[in-house]
């Protein structure tokens, strides 16, 4: 199975890749014009975090964003959904300050689906490779990372204002 997109060129935006490479894995590449170090903290600080990473098209915002980017540590993040909430939430796996963060996705009812983000500078930007691997085939569909390429132009917006 190999379905690829990329996002739209334009002659200012990077290209985001969004691949899947199995029935439950499905990996999204960016190079982002930041040094590792930024890139890490827009992923890692909540206030960073809040800015970039909920796409402007859904019309939401985060009523809440809470994370402990620490082995074990936790994340929890809150939107408004019709007339109540909906919350996304997991455990940091790993986190490899500037290189690498693993978590899980805790709150689907058909299991944990493990999400990878490597960061990997050269010449000033950093080449961003998000993994992720869901408890099944049918998690696929269900999942957040088709959001991540409109998520990712925020981000590159975020790190040219910072």
């Amino acid at each position: 199975m190999d379905e690829r997109r990329e996002s739209e060129a334009t002659p200012t935006k990077n290209h985001t890749t969004l691949e899947r490479k199995s029935d439950r894995e499905v990996v999204v590449t960016r190079t982002v014009n930041a040094p590792a170090r930024i890139v890490f903290e827009a992923w890692t600080k909540a206030e960073l975090f809040r800015r970039w990473w909920v796409p402007k098209s859904y019309g939401q915002t985060l009523l809440s964003c809470e994370m402990d980017v620490r082995v074990g540590g936790q994340y929890r993040l809150v939107f408004p959904f019709e007339d109540s909430t909906m919350e996304f939430f997991g455990t940091y796996v790993e986190v490899t300050p500037h290189s690498r963060l693993v978590w899980t996705n805790d709150e689907g009812d058909a299991g944990k689906t493990i999400t990878t983000v490597t960061f990997e500078e050269k010449g000033g930007k950093t080449l961003l490779v998000v993994h992720d691997v869901y408890p099944s085939a049918e998690a696929v569909d269900t999942g957040s990372t088709g959001a991540l390429p409109e998520a990712l132009d925020q981000l590159d917006e975020l790190l040219a204002s910072l």
